[in-house]
């Protein structure tokens, strides 16, 4: 029978110097590390004990046998035991982290969209958990989570006064396995509305037809949306349109939208009309970004500025190379589209992109793009989206803002 009380049920020996990834501060175990799992028959979400290769202890978390990351890493304290008490005291002190950042709840005037929980930044790696309003959306990103779903959302509920919650799983958390469980039924409704400085937008809060929200770009809408009065403004892989409702927001002569979703830019249009600010779009238009970007410059169309803010173009070190030929293609293009002293906010969120490597990337179009490049801000996540310092698992959007002559 499962143990409720948050001791080991599975030991996990890893293969020899496989254990400095977690002394480094890594929550990840991948399967391929495991020399040995005692009690490895246990079910997803099993308490799993990690050792080295020489018997020493390095961390506790939570098991998943079909997963590709087969352990997330919750702590490296052998007196913490992963019951129900240390899941409210982690999921509280995210939640504080929060208020301290922002004020509580009450203060949340302008802005009512949070994330409340980042995964391994917050201790609880696989775990995300966004506030839209009064609504929270959890992610699983691991089927270790399933049996602790509905416990999560309980201490989510305690510590923020939201109502209730939707569940989805998170992207790769069927990677490895044959079939994910079913996840809880939740009470949130299918979309739930919130403020982001200002601004009204709404977000789905499980999974289906209804998207979601990147709150992680709130702070470089508003930058980006300082720079947007009087210019025709461009929005390359615009999704649910909150770049652009920024923008018009702030003055800007025109906006338009290119994304290939069509649930997407439906999403878009409504945003706009719930900000009363359809009057400065020039439209939204399905389309495949780069050859979109190529058939303006075959047009002679232009912007006076551009953001490009492009899906994970490097899934992978395999895939590292194509990923920043990806970056310089689209970059170089948008450069060639600007008109004299136009604008470009551009961003990567791969994570296997350090900073350093998309500047170059960004630097190698604007080399080839034969107009003066210069630039003037560098653009990043904002505190509800915590990096930690010494593990870069949670360090993975990063935006540079241009001047282009």
């Amino acid at each position: 029978m499962r143990k409720v009380d948050g001791t080991a049920e599975v030991r996990v020996r890893l293969k020899k110097g496989r254990e400095r990834p977690v002394d480094r501060g890594s929550a990840w175990v991948f399967s391929g590390a495991v020399e040995e799992a005692s009690g490895g028959e246990a079910g997803a979400g099993a308490v799993a004990d990690v050792v080295a290769s020489d018997g020493r202890w390095v961390g506790r978390g939570l098991w998943d046998p079909d997963g590709e990351v087969c352990v997330r890493v919750m702590t490296r304290k052998e007196k913490d035991q992963l019951d129900g008490a240390w899941l409210e005291r982690r999921v509280r002190a995210a939640a504080e982290l929060r208020f301290g950042l922002y004020g509580g709840p009450a203060e949340w005037r302008e802005t009512t969209g949070y994330r409340m929980v980042f995964s391994e930044a917050d201790g609880l790696s696989g775990l995300v958990a966004d506030l839209y309003g009064d609504w929270l959306s959890i992610q699983l990103g691991s089927a270790a989570w399933a049996g602790r779903a509905e416990a999560a959302a309980g201490a989510l509920m305690a510590a923020t006064g939201a109502k209730g919650a939707g569940f989805r799983w998170g992207e790769g958390a069927g990677r490895g396995r044959a079939a994910l469980p079913e996840l809880p039924a939740g009470n949130a409704p299918e979309t739930a509305a919130f403020r982001e400085n200002g601004a009204v937008f709404e977000a789905g809060t499980r999974g289906g037809q209804k998207t979601g929200f990147y709150l992680d770009q709130r702070d470089n809408r508003a930058a980006v949306a300082r720079l947007a009065k009087g210019r025709r403004v461009l929005s390359a892989y615009c999704y649910t349109g909150g770049f652009e409702v920024a923008a018009a927001r702030a003055g800007a002569a025109s906006v338009e939208g290119w994304d290939s979703s069509e649930a997407a830019l439906a999403q878009a249009r409504r945003h706009h009309e719930l900000n009363g600010t359809g009057g400065a779009v020039a439209g939204y238009e399905a389309a495949d970004v780069p050859s979109r970007l190529r058939k303006a410059r075959d047009r002679g169309e232009s912007w006076d500025l551009i953001v490009l803010d492009p899906p994970k173009l490097v899934g992978s070190r395999a895939g590292l190379e194509r990923g920043l030929r990806g970056y310089k293609d689209i970059n170089l293009l948008a450069m060639k589209l600007l008109s004299p002293g136009g604008v470009l906010a551009t961003f990567s969120c791969s994570g296997l992109v350090d900073a350093a490597t998309f500047r170059t990337a960004v630097g190698w179009a604007a080399r080839d793009c034969g107009r003066e490049v210069r630039i003037v801000g560098d653009l990043g996540q904002p505190g509800d989206h915590p990096r930690l310092a010494g593990s870069g698992e949670c360090d993975y959007l990063k935006g540079l803002v241009a001047v282009v002559e």
